[in-house]
């Protein structure tokens, strides 16, 4: 249970109503992540624009790698699950994922540790997303060359500075209240699952509903 009491749908009306309306619509349980900005319906609209402010201009399959890298470095289960199913079902097999994982918990940042199961510019990614997450003060020049070096343009390398650095925001908004991944995350492979939970595990199945 959260923290801090969220709207309940049964009390929902105006913008709060029309989220929740949708989500129960398209995919029949209201996010517990929406229902933590249920008190402040326009700071997760606020959210969502900056979100597609920053993927309009970037490659999905970067984005969604970089967002990955920055949630298991702040151990942000909810984003990590969710955006780890995204990467293993459309760009990379669930055991490269849950490496992405297995790497971080092995407190491997800045070293190739587990990363091996990607390739260079890939690993590069990784290490400057969670470098941005977890200490930004510390990113160098070195860093950003790295990329550039791997046949980055400067607006790709931009834009994972912004995923991660907007990731940040999202997930300690989720940690900070107590909202636990929704139930439904406990359908994906038990293997992709566990590596991806890095930090509050996933909610009951009765706390999902409507």
């Amino acid at each position: 249970m959260p923290y801090i009491p969220t709207v309940s749908p049964e009390e929902a009306a105006g913008p709060v109503k029309e989220l929740y309306d949708r989500e129960l619509a398209g995919q029949g349980y209201v996010s517990n992540y929406t229902r933590a900005f249920s008190r402040r319906p326009e700071v997760l609209a606020g959210w969502q624009a900056l979100k597609d402010a920053i993927t309009s201009g970037m490659e999905p399959r970067l984005y969604e790698l970089a967002t990955v890298a920055a949630a298991t470095a702040i151990r942000s289960s909810y984003c990590s699950l969710v955006h780890g199913q995204i990467l293993a079902t459309m760009y990379y097999q669930p055991d490269t994922v849950a490496s992405i994982a297995a790497d971080e918990a092995a407190g491997a940042l800045g070293a190739l540790g587990a990363l091996g199961a990607l390739d260079a510019a890939d690993a590069a990614v990784v290490r400057l997303a969670r470098k941005v997450a977890m200490e930004a003060d510390k990113v160098t020049q070195e860093d950003i060359d790295e990329l550039r070096d791997l046949g980055f343009p400067d607006d790709d390398i931009h834009n994972v500075i912004l995923a991660a650095a907007a990731r940040c925001f999202f997930s300690k908004v989720l940690d900070a209240t107590g909202t636990l991944p929704d139930a439904a995350l406990r359908e994906m492979p038990e293997q992709l699952r566990s590596a991806l939970t890095v930090g509050r595990e996933i909610a009951p199945r009765a706390s999902s509903g409507s």
